[in-house]
């Protein structure tokens, strides 16, 4: 097992937490000015019970990542039970649950390579690439002379996820989201 800072901690990680191995859910960097000082807020699942709890981890604490086996795989589809991923060393076909993959099916497109990372030679998880390209399927109209701004439009992706996109971006575009927050990047 490795430690590492809790700024590094990401969605998907797995960790050694009071003994047990959880997966991050989710996780955000939280600032209060003055004294209070900064943290990481991280929602994580027990991978065993499926208990939920929420931690708050000072910023400059190191925690235990979980020792797994991660294997290269390929997303392949959605079977209506779950979502089949292909090993590309010996192409045998695995079938993950939308509950283990809590948070991250809108991020898998068919052929996209991911990390799917075992335990005691059983999967827990998956760990998605930094950024995905999805395309817009429906957003509100394009407003004339929209530029950088502060404001926000929601869309919907060929995935179902919705991003908060800006102004200028119009229905049929490529967007690249960022896959540990959901967070708009930039156009493609």
């Amino acid at each position: 097992m490795a430690k590492v800072l809790a700024t590094e901690i990401r969605i998907g990680h797995l960790l050694e937490w009071e003994k047990r191995i959880w997966r991050v859910i989710k996780c955000y960097h939280v600032h209060v000015g003055g004294r209070g000082g900064a943290f990481m807020q991280v929602e994580m699942k027990d991978i065993e019970s499926g208990t939920k709890t929420n931690q708050r981890i000072r910023t400059e604490d190191k925690v235990e990542r979980a020792f797994v086996d991660p294997r290269e795989m390929q997303y392949l589809y959605n079977d209506g039970t779950g979502y089949v991923f292909m090993d590309k060393e010996n192409y045998e076909q695995l079938t993950l649950s939308d509950e283990m993959l809590e948070g991250q099916t809108g991020y898998l497109l068919p052929n996209t390579d991911v990390q799917v990372v075992f335990y005691n030679d059983k999967p827990i998880g998956v760990e998605l690439p930094p950024s995905v390209v999805l395309t817009v399927t429906e957003t509100d109209p394009n407003i004339r002379n929209a530029t950088v701004t502060t404001s926000f439009k929601p869309a919907k992706t060929e995935t179902g996820l919705i991003v908060q996109v800006p102004p200028f971006v119009n229905s049929g575009e490529k967007i690249k989201v960022n896959t540990n927050d959901g967070a708009y990047i930039e156009r493609v």
